[in-house]
């Protein structure tokens, strides 16, 4: 790989390893930190004791996914989605529940936006439903879909808002599945058709369009361990996954640009900065990086995938490269690299990488065990994308955020509000160092349906009782407001 690579992310991203690395002994022999997290003071920089303020004009806002929130699964012509299946198999769902009714915001849009603009948020970012648009994946229109979404962005514009429209949160149309999924070439045509519809529809709004949410979490976690829908368990699937989810997105580009439809239009990707544990550790977490990192940006920013990602050494995905590269014909790069109007990022946390490329706690977890707690992290990937892209578009946080250390829930919940306050301070730091970011969004508005935790995991601001339905703005939503209103985040 490069040097500049090598060169940059050891250098960068030892140190934050290095440092982190003693924490190790406080994890349990699995490996996971069970305690409730408090977010690590940043290594060699600390927040001023003055308000960090953001660029004038700075977007803030918070978002949900179609399938996590609408409920509603069969009504007005929806057709079945992967999700609807998959929750519906038993033993796939921590506590057993669906997608219906969720947080029942299907037929609560119009309080809930009352509710976004109450808080003073100035962006709300949602998700259309694939099978409400297109029940079976292709064919004809569902117009009354395509009406809930017209009266949905109509609700937020009339209400001051802006919206950002997420053209593909996960659910699939299961008919689309059954022809092979992600893990073939026609869903990336199927996906760019579907698109056309919505920009068509929707051609006149300002809007802020992101292709496809998290592709990375899709391949891996949905066809390589099978623990999100389809539930395969196939690194080549998942391999195939990447490159048509990546092709969707740029016929998806390709399409809005045909259409002249307003606005601008982007992919949403999660990234995680990669520490090594050690000296030895460094070509593992190279290869991490790859996997996790640059098997996104570089097709999508670069047209090319990086030659070190997929393999047998440590940290590489197992999968066969050459079936890979057998998927990627003439002219795809190009359709991939389309060029964007925004980059949205989505951090949750880092990993630890060991010499044998396992993935190890560096950082306190949260009550989702995968998460690892690092507010300096954000920081460093900011500063990461500044460094080895610097002809990137500008940058958006589109999801960052941390559940509830319960499943009941609370709305007292001082454990968010801290991790939003570390996390913003960082972006307010990044900012400040050259990294042209232009707003955030917080994850999430609503307590919802977190896929394979099912309601079991509370991630919102806004605490929803799921017997009755009913809202009430937790603390860190109440502090969020002030930081949106102020638009600077305060000292602790």
């Amino acid at each position: 790989m490069p040097s500049r690579d090598l060169n940059r992310r050891t250098v960068l991203h030892l140190g934050g390893g290095v440092a982190a690395a003693g924490l190790l002994a406080a994890c349990t022999s699995g490996g996971q930190v069970t305690a409730t997290p408090t977010p690590t003071a940043p290594t060699g920089w600390q927040p001023p004791a003055e308000p960090m303020a953001f660029p004038e004009g700075f977007v803030w806002g918070a978002a949900t996914s179609a399938f996590q929130v609408e409920g509603s699964t069969t009504a007005d012509g929806r057709g079945q989605s992967i999700w609807d299946t998959f929750a519906a198999t038993p033993g796939r769902i921590r506590d057993g529940s669906t997608g219906d009714p969720a947080a029942d915001h299907y037929r609560l849009w119009e309080s809930d936006l009352d509710l976004v603009a109450d808080l003073g948020l100035a962006a709300y970012r949602f998700s259309v439903a694939w099978p409400r648009i297109q029940p079976t994946g292709s064919g004809d229109v569902n117009q009354p879909g395509v009406d809930f979404y017209r009266r949905l962005v109509d609700g937020l514009l009339s209400r001051g808002i802006r919206p950002a429209i997420t053209l593909y949160h996960w659910d699939l149309p299961q008919a689309l599945q059954d022809a092979g999924g992600w893990a073939v070439r026609e869903t990336a045509d199927r996906f760019g058709e579907y698109a056309a519809i919505m920009f068509e529809a929707l051609r006149d709004v300002d809007a802020t369009w992101l292709t496809i949410n998290e592709p990375k979490t899709t391949a891996y976690v949905g066809h390589r361990w099978g623990v999100h829908a389809p539930g395969i368990t196939d690194v080549d699937q998942a391999a195939a996954a990447i490159h048509h989810q990546l092709l969707g997105h740029g016929r998806t580009v390709e399409a809005f640009r045909a259409s002249g439809a307003a606005g601008g239009i982007g992919i949403a990707l999660n990234l995680l900065p990669v520490y090594p544990t050690s000296r030895d550790a460094d070509p593992a977490a190279v290869h991490t990086d790859a996997v996790e990192n640059r098997m996104f940006l570089e097709p999508v920013l670069l047209g090319r995938y990086p030659s070190d990602a997929i393999g047998t050494k440590p940290g590489q995905l197992p999968a066969d490269a050459g079936a890979f590269q057998d998927l990627v014909l003439e002219g795809d790069l190009e359709v991939i690299s389309s060029p964007l109007d925004v980059l949205a990022v989505q951090y949750y946390g880092v990993t630890g990488v060991d010499e044998t490329g396992n993935q190890v706690d560096l950082y306190p977890t949260s009550a989702a065990v995968w998460q690892q707690v690092h507010p300096e992290g954000l920081y460093d990937l900011l500063i990461d994308l500044l460094i080895d892209y610097p002809d990137a578009p500008p940058l958006l946080i589109t999801e960052n955020g941390i559940p509830d250390p319960t499943p009941e829930g609370t709305t007292d919940d001082v454990e968010r509000l801290e991790f939003l306050r570390a996390h913003l301070q960082q972006a307010a730091r990044a900012i400040g160092d050259g990294v042209e970011l232009a707003g955030y969004y917080a994850w999430s508005l609503l307590d919802n349906f977190e896929w394979a935790e099912g309601m079991s995991q509370r991630w919102g601001l806004v605490h929803v009782d799921f017997e009755t339905q009913a809202r009430t703005p937790k603390a860190s939503m109440d502090w969020y407001s002030t930081v949106v209103r102020a638009n600077e985040v305060p000292p602790s």
